[in-house]
């Protein structure tokens, strides 16, 4: 077995990804709503802004909404396996896939976009916690 923060630095790195994404979207939304002509108070639904801001403002508010979807399933398992002293090898290893995977996923949402490639780096990302879905779950049986 590994140390527990074998497996805990790649959460931290997920994290730091979500705190890159909260300044990127807060530098970008707020000029963008300030050229629109749209009072802060007009966006506390930010599905008002839809369509009204460029695309690229959007895709980073996207990204950092999704930043609190998937990555919260693998926050608990990559804790969990650390609490339980689990840690090994290949969990580590899939965790390093997720966080890599998030980044890429941010990196391609941010930029080009591209749907097919963002859908890949998702599925991936889930497969590396599925495998340590599965590893705990045939560990507690």
């Amino acid at each position: 077995m590994l140390d527990a923060g074998a497996i805990l630095l790649p959460v931290f790195v997920v994290g730091a990804l979500t705190i890159v994404m909260m300044v990127m979207m807060i530098s970008t939304r707020i000029p963008a709503m300030t050229a629109a002509g749209i009072d802060a108070q007009d966006a506390q639904r930010t599905s008002v802004l839809g369509g009204r801001l460029p695309a690229r403002v959007e895709f980073i508010a996207d990204n950092y909404n999704h930043l609190f979807e998937q990555p919260t399933v693998f926050y608990a398992v990559a804790i969990s396996i650390a609490v339980l002293g689990h840690t090994d090898a290949l969990h580590v290893q899939c965790a390093w896939a997720f966080a890599i995977l998030r980044i890429l996923h941010s990196i391609v949402q941010v930029t080009a976009n591209i749907v097919l490639v963002r859908f890949g780096l998702f599925i991936g990302a889930w497969i590396a916690v599925a495998i340590m879905v599965v590893r705990e779950i045939v560990a507690l049986t």
